[in-house]
């Protein structure tokens, strides 16, 4: 039986780091995203900041959201059943300035390299999470300009992500069988899933990682806790939910209402955590659009705890409110 053919790309990735501003000071000033949300972690008892970073019009296939663990304490160990790059798109035209840029903030990165007929530059989060930057110009998504980096040089949104596995044959059926990815090349230990089009935002990478241990499962900082594909709405994420049980994959978790989208998440069989969300809510339901980011949002059922979340959390400044 076929896949429903529902998901459109990746909708966000959701990474775990060390500290509240260095992370805000690295999204905003380094790779240059729109904050667009500053609300808590759902799950679990400790209060945790949950923040958002898209571009110019937070789109769905540009979100990248992190918990800052630094103030509890969360931490986990590297390896393989994990994302291990996530990849933005850029002009080509704008390697050399991204380079420049690296090297101006001091930001780890490799150099100009080519994969899959691809220029990119891997780089580094100050807590160890690894980025990309692809060079692609049939992205026409539009990036946020900020006093360092223009329209021209500005990332589009996500490309891929790359998931290290042991395994590549049972990981390669739940993308291609269970989700409706289809295999479009090799290069290496590299191996190419493309679903629709393909392209940018509709990409997955797995990398063949036989000897590298399997990483932690938890949230901690340093590490991709998950990778989310976009559908419309709550009906076709039923209908993935249903496919997928019944292709086996019984540890589909229920909806969980995150306020900006509805999830259900499952445990691939490479390790990797993977979110099916929905894209018909948005962000800008508890706040307007031109002032996305601008204070920290609790979900209704968090309100009456809004005093004692305030007085545990870190105080943050969202460098792009004008005063």
């Amino acid at each position: 039986m076929a896949a429903p053919y529902y998901i459109s790309g990746i909708h966000h990735v959701t990474s775990g780091v060390a500290g509240a501003q260095e992370d805000v000071d690295f999204f905003c000033h380094v790779v240059g995203q729109r904050f667009i949300k500053q609300t808590i972690l759902f799950d679990g008892r400790a209060n945790i900041y949950h923040l958002y970073y898209a571009n110019r019009n937070a789109e769905i296939g540009t979100v990248m959201t992190t918990f800052p663990f630094k103030q509890v304490g969360y931490t986990g160990r590297k390896g393989s059943g994990q994302v291990k790059i996530t990849s933005y798109t850029a002009p080509e035209s704008s390697l050399q300035f991204w380079l420049k840029h690296f090297d101006k903030h001091g930001v780890e990165h490799s150099g100009i390299y080519e994969r899959f007929e691809k220029k990119r530059i891997h780089f580094y989060h100050p807590s160890g999470l690894e980025f990309e930057i692809v060079g692609d110009d049939s992205d026409k998504r539009e990036g946020y300009v900020t006093e360092e980096i223009s329209d021209s040089e500005a990332v589009r949104g996500f490309h891929s992500v790359t998931m290290s596995v042991r395994d590549v044959v049972e990981q390669e059926r739940f993308l291609t069988e269970g989700l409706g990815f289809r295999k479009t090349g090799q290069e290496g230990q590299y191996h190419r899933f493309e679903i629709a089009e393909g392209g940018a935002g509709k990409t997955v990478y797995l990398v063949h990682e036989p000897d590298v241990p399997q990483g932690s499962w938890t949230f901690g900082q340093g590490l991709v806790h998950h990778v989310a594909f976009a559908v419309k709405n709550d009906q076709e994420q039923k209908e993935i939910k249903d496919y997928l049980e019944g292709l086996g994959y019984t540890d589909v978790s229920d909806q969980k209402d995150r306020n900006y989208f509805h999830s259900i998440y499952v445990r691939s069989p490479g390790g990797i955590l993977c979110e099916i969300a929905t894209s018909d809510i948005g962000f800008a339901v508890d706040e307007p659009m031109d002032k996305l980011g601008h204070k920290l949002l609790l979900p209704p059922w968090f309100e009456h705890r809004r005093e004692e979340v305030l007085a545990t959390l870190e105080p943050i400044k969202n460098p792009q409110i004008r005063d």
